[in-house]
């Protein structure tokens, strides 16, 4: 079995975390069960860059039930947590290569050797496999049946390559399933946003004004939760639409260069470059909080920061950066995910519809890979439903269902005032 993690001897911590998430997490469960008895994944290769927590681990769990060979590398050298990573090895029979905290060549290097094991599906959290594995070992993609992605970043990096025509296998955007973005990316990074803010700073979210870049379903989630903490929000967005639906929202709505002014924590979650760049700092206010829930560090313009600015740790994810008139602000966790750098990232309630998205959808992929072609695949309705049926069930929630009488109601042309 290959592995790279920190120590074989954290596992028994793992384990009994992992089994703490499965306790939310009955869907998953439930799936696991039925793979266990079905193995849809019998000898099936599956490789993995994901986020290396608990509720991932229980995503692995359920794979392996299924009969499949997975090996998991982590998609943020910050998200792993070692002593997850060390029971998957010891007591789950996953391949492994992740350690937190790792430097960018061993991330890549924990990358490749995820490729290196010739899966035939990928599920990534980001397409770094897919599109390393494309521009560098493209040897293995004669062998790949097809993959999930559960990252919105991920899905238009996917889209670009198949607009492009460079993508050669089918993917399944597991994240634009109902059950994943409306509830993982608003409650799972609305909560967990606020929750590696407040760890690594300790700071009192009441009275401050939290502005939030990005205004999609993780932007609505973080408005939600610092607002439902006492923040004043203001939001800023490029997409006339949804700015509006902000300002409808009760959102103060404004540039970035003008916001600056005013902020005092500052979260981007947009999935794009640069989001706080050199006007936005002229102009910011002293002792500003900045971090970034979008996938990748890139959002805030920090090397631009690092060559401008004297820099100092001053605690475990927090460094203070002093500009050349004295002012000073705050970058935490390398500008990385916060919520999964600072913090545990989302719940296990809710990550248990995320990963029986990626489950269900794999299991889709294999039965239907006779018809599918290259490109980006949007996820099957049915499946979005089950999960949702699955998920009320587990929470002890009833709903009515349609009589006969409304679905011919429903599906007529010519009924109308009675």
């Amino acid at each position: 079995m290959g592995c790279d993690i920190k120590d074989r001897g954290l596992a028994d911590a793992g384990r009994a975390r992992i089994e703490w998430a499965e306790a939310d997490m009955p869907v998953l469960v439930a799936i696991r069960e039925r793979f266990a008895v079905e193995r849809p994944f019998e000898g099936v290769r599956m490789g993995c860059c994901m986020h290396v927590t608990t509720e991932t681990a229980n995503l692995v769990r359920a794979l392996v039930a299924g009969g499949a060979q997975v090996a998991l590398c982590a998609s943020n050298p910050l998200s792993t947590q070692d002593d997850v990573a060390a029971a998957l090895v010891e007591y789950y029979g996953a391949d492994v290569y992740a350690i937190k905290g790792e430097d960018t060549e061993t991330y890549y290097r924990h990358i490749d050797s995820v490729i290196a094991t010739a899966p035939q599906i990928t599920m990534d959290d980001g397409a770094d496999v897919v599109g390393r594995m494309h521009a560098d070992f493209p040897q293995y993609l004669d062998g790949i049946v097809g993959g999930t992605e559960e990252t919105t970043t991920g899905v238009i990096r996917l889209k670009a390559m198949a607009a492009d025509g460079a993508l050669k296998y089918p993917i399944v955007a597991v994240n634009d399933a109902n059950t994943k973005h409306m509830f993982d990316n608003r409650y799972g990074t609305g909560q967990s946003t606020i929750d590696g803010i407040i760890r690594a700073t300790n700071r009192l979210i009441a009275g401050r004004t939290v502005v939030i870049s990005g205004y999609g379903w993780c932007g609505k989630g973080a408005a939600m939760r610092a607002r439902g903490l006492g923040a004043k929000v203001i939001v800023c967005e490029v997409d006339p639409l949804v700015a509006l639906e902000a300002v409808m929202d009760g959102h103060r709505v404004m540039k970035a260069a003008d916001a600056a002014r005013e902020c005092d924590i500052w979260i981007t979650v947009t999935g794009d470059l640069n989001v706080i760049d050199v006007p936005a700092f002229e102009n910011l206010k002293p002792e500003a909080i900045l971090c970034n829930s979008g996938h990748f560090n890139a959002e805030i313009n920090i090397p631009w920061l690092r060559e401008h600015c004297t820099v100092r740790e001053v605690k475990p994810m927090v460094e203070e950066f002093t500009f050349a008139d004295g002012r000073r602000c705050y970058l935490l966790a390398e500008g990385r995910l916060v919520n999964l750098s600072a913090a545990e990232g989302h719940p296990a309630e809710v990550m248990d519809m995320s990963f029986a998205n990626q489950a269900l959808a794999a299991e889709w992929m294999l039965e239907h890979a006779s018809e599918l072609q290259p490109g980006v695949i949007d996820m099957p309705r049915a499946i979005d439903d089950d999960i949702a049926r699955l998920k009320l069930e587990c929470m002890g929630v009833e709903i009515d269902t349609l009589t006969p009488e409304q679905v011919a109601y429903l599906n007529s042309w010519d009924a109308g005032t009675v």
